[in-house]
């Protein structure tokens, strides 16, 4: 994922914003980049500074810009989940095409998903 640092989201803030989300630790930094890993460290998820980001439309539209990547999260309680997500800084997308779904922006502008897990 990209942070913007032109309108003050870098990749240490976004790095921070997920590692709140999953409460997994921010396991790297440096001047451009950082990275969040679960506490076993299975996967990580790098953030790097790119020069020119431009968030992606949701939903999709053509001629503007793609998303990058998509992140969905299973959550047990979807509308706890969302209040969580927003008070660390995530945006509410006006479409939300699922009702077992929630679809909102990261801090630099990236949609993701929490998914209620209904299993």
């Amino acid at each position: 994922m990209v942070g913007n640092r032109r309108r003050g989201i870098g990749p240490a803030l976004l790095a921070r914003f997920y590692s709140e989300l999953l409460d997994w630790p921010v396991v790297h930094e440096e001047s451009g980049a950082a990275v969040v890993a679960p506490p076993q460290e299975a996967v990580y998820i790098v953030f790097q500074e790119a020069s020119g980001y431009r968030p992606p439309t949701w939903p999709p539209a053509v001629g503007e810009q793609r998303e990058m990547t998509h992140l969905d999260f299973q959550v047990a309680d979807l509308d706890a989940a969302v209040g969580e997500a927003v008070a660390l800084g995530a945006r509410f997308a006006p479409d939300q095409p699922q009702d077992h779904v929630r679809v909102l922006f990261d801090p630099a502008g990236h949609p993701f998903c929490l998914c209620r897990d209904d299993g």
